[in-house]
């Protein structure tokens, strides 16, 4: 019979679901919602594992600059191709 570890925090996952709900709705166009949740946990996790606690202000914080700094490399990218295509024009 298998049993599931419960994780420690595991009671403030609602507060963090929410956190993901507001930032999936504020960066609507710019990420996908998978890539948002992804971001959240990975700073919930991220979080507990240096400090042992993940206070629902620091993860949001914390998963918010992820996203802005995702946002600016893809931003990159795009002026990168949109320059290497112009520079291959006849």
């Amino acid at each position: 019979m298998a049993h599931q570890m419960a994780h420690q925090g595991d009671g403030e996952l609602p507060r963090f679901a929410a956190i993901g709900e507001r930032l999936i709705e504020e960066y609507h166009g710019v990420h996908a919602a998978e890539t948002v949740s992804r971001c959240v946990s990975a700073a919930h996790y991220g979080a507990e594992e240096v400090l042992g606690a993940a206070p629902p202000d620091l993860v949001e914080k914390i998963a918010r600059r992820h996203l802005d700094v995702l946002a600016a490399v893809a931003a990159d990218k795009r002026r990168q191709s949109r320059r290497s295509s112009f520079d291959n024009a006849p």
